[in-house]
């Protein structure tokens, strides 16, 4: 009889191949890394929140209050261009929306109040 051999029996393919190797070292090796590497991991998200901020959610927030400070002064005889490009005078101003006189052909149109992109005060010099 033969004797018995402790441990795995040898086989083809059992030894283990580099990458697994390899990806055993990193996998034991992480948790000593683990100890300073949590702040530098989250040091770019950190870094990224605040810029984020300042280049995006802040000249949005600005570029609004400005077009609401517009639409809050706003008065008949100003001109005015909506969004869709048409330009005109405004005659009359009702809560939400707001009636302008289109030329060549003096054209009633309503609109919405938020379908204005600018308003351009009326000049008396022009006349």
């Amino acid at each position: 009889m033969k004797p018995a051999k402790s441990g795995r029996r040898a086989s083809k393919g059992s030894k283990p191949t580099m990458i697994e190797a390899t990806s055993f070292a990193f996998w034991a090796a992480a948790p000593a890394a683990g100890a300073g590497g949590g702040l530098s991991m989250m040091l770019p998200i950190l870094l990224f929140i605040p810029l984020l901020y300042l280049f995006m959610i802040r000249p949005q927030q600005k570029k609004q209050k400005q077009w609401q400070q517009m639409l809050a002064s706003i008065k008949s005889g100003d001109r005015i261009t909506t969004t869709g490009g048409i330009r005109g005078t405004i005659i009359s101003m009702k809560e939400d929306s707001m009636v302008i006189r289109v030329a060549p052909d003096n054209l009633k149109l309503e609109v919405a109040r938020t379908a204005i992109a600018s308003v351009t005060q009326e000049d008396s010099s022009k006349s």
